[in-house]
């Protein structure tokens, strides 16, 4: 597996749910399958197929995050000195050249992306045409309405 980056909070928040999945979730399904389990018949018990199945999805997601968390790097991007380019982890304001809207997001990890909160994944095609770029420079985003432009206003480290 590649190395995942991460910024702190997105590391905090893996080891958060993994957390939850061992100390809450798995041992609540545990208990959910025995007292299916005790109701008799396994063949016909609906309660017991979905307990299952919800221990199977709990199972691979602890697979999944334990995975990710040995593989990840984490990224302070206070720390960062890109000599205002954007890189990941930055905070990039920008103006939609065509509307005059101004937007501001930060480039994140995959699994921390968030467009509601502005955060969009490094591999998002709005991050990969950011990436480089400095306050003045164009980036250009094929969108699915089509090619964007976007002037890069600011680039922070926070």
């Amino acid at each position: 597996m590649n190395i995942i980056p991460v910024t702190i909070k997105g590391a905090e928040l893996l080891k958060q749910e993994l957390q939850r999945l061992r100390s809450v979730d798995r041992p609540e399904i545990i208990q959910a399958i025995a007292e299916a389990r005790a109701q008799g018949d396994l063949s016909e018990n609906a309660d017991y197929d979905a307990a299952k199945e919800r221990q199977s999805f709990i199972e691979g997601r602890i697979a999944e995050l334990e995975a990710k968390i040995s593989v990840m790097q984490i990224f302070d991007p206070s720390t960062l000195d890109a000599e205002g380019r954007c890189v990941f982890g930055a905070t990039v304001e920008m103006e939609d050249i065509d509307s005059g809207g101004i937007t501001t997001y930060q480039i994140v990890g995959d699994d921390e992306a968030d467009i509601k909160s502005g955060k969009v994944s490094v591999s998002s095609p709005i991050a990969r045409a950011l990436i480089g770029k400095s306050a003045g420079d164009v980036a250009e985003v094929m969108a699915p309405g089509g090619l964007r432009s976007y002037e890069v206003l600011n680039v922070q480290y926070i």
